[in-house]
């Protein structure tokens, strides 16, 4: 008999990335999971659950065709080009076959927006090509049926393998100075906590915008010195940017869609998280 939580055939876009993996592990135990990889990697090309994707030389179409997914998330990287036109054609897919997708936004949707943090209805705008790109996609998703998108706008995603954790590691090495911004008001979450929210609202079947950071805001100076000291006991060097001379948000904070306490998180528990 089908569960609802067998029932799904899962696709992830970017599995073999740093949030696509973590929610391929977080997934695979209790739905039909698949995900792609874009470059060369004998480990994933024996896996019959993984496809080599180059969203930049091939036809999102014919893995969706090989899988055909009910539901799809998106954890892609790469070119915004052609990045846009693969979403092009998954809503084109998902307008002919039902289903739904899970795209993994950002805070940079709002980055135009310094004076205030965000909430899921506010206007998004934005000054960085990165931040215009998120919001060509999540607009293109949007004319969807409201059943078939969601949106997830993430702050600073942090975890043991995260790539920014990485990039302090490293500098924590070569003693180099890792970069801080004392005007910056941020929320922030880790892989962890993420991949357990997603899995609950794939459970419970929830649609729209979701903004999934934490319930807190921090100072980048502050959070970043803080988890440093839980990283090294070594002097580190520090270099402060300061690109304005006001405090300047960057923070999605949750209020129509708010989810269970057990699922929320707080900046205290993300640097927990990070310490084990």
């Amino acid at each position: 008999m089908l569960t609802p939580e067998n029932k799904h055939r899962i696709l992830i876009l970017g599995a073999s990335g740093f949030l696509g993996n973590a929610l391929y592990k977080e997934l695979c135990s209790y739905f039909k999971t698949f995900g792609t990889y874009c470059k060369p990697n004998s480990a994933l090309e024996k896996n019959k659950h993984f496809f080599q994707y180059n969203v930049e030389e091939d036809d999102v179409f014919e893995i969706l065709e090989a899988v055909k997914p009910s539901i799809i998330i998106s954890a892609l990287r790469g070119d915004f080009h052609a990045q846009t036109i693969a979403h092009q054609h998954i809503t084109e897919y998902l307008v002919i076959n039902d289903g739904k997708i899970i795209f993994l936004s950002s805070a940079n949707v709002f980055d135009a927006y310094s004076k205030y943090p965000s909430y899921e209805e506010d206007k998004t705008l934005s000054e960085s090509i990165y931040g215009h790109f998120k919001i060509k996609i999540e607009n293109m998703l949007l004319r969807l049926p409201k059943r078939q998108a969601c949106i997830i706008r993430l702050p600073m995603v942090f975890g043991s393998q995260s790539p920014r954790i990485k990039e302090i590691k490293i500098h924590i090495q070569e003693q180099t100075a890792i970069e801080i911004f004392p005007n910056l008001i941020m929320n922030v979450t880790t892989d962890y906590k993420l991949t357990q929210q997603i899995h609950f609202m794939i459970n419970r079947n929830k649609s729209g915008v979701f903004h999934l950071g934490s319930t807190d805001l921090v100072h980048h100076d502050e959070f970043i010195e803080e988890l440093v000291e839980r990283l090294t006991t070594k002097r580190v060097h520090y270099k402060r940017v300061y690109t304005t001379n006001e405090d300047r948000y960057l923070a999605v904070m949750p209020k129509v869609n708010r989810l269970p306490k057990h699922l929320q998180i707080t900046s205290k528990e993300v640097l927990e998280e990070l310490e084990v």
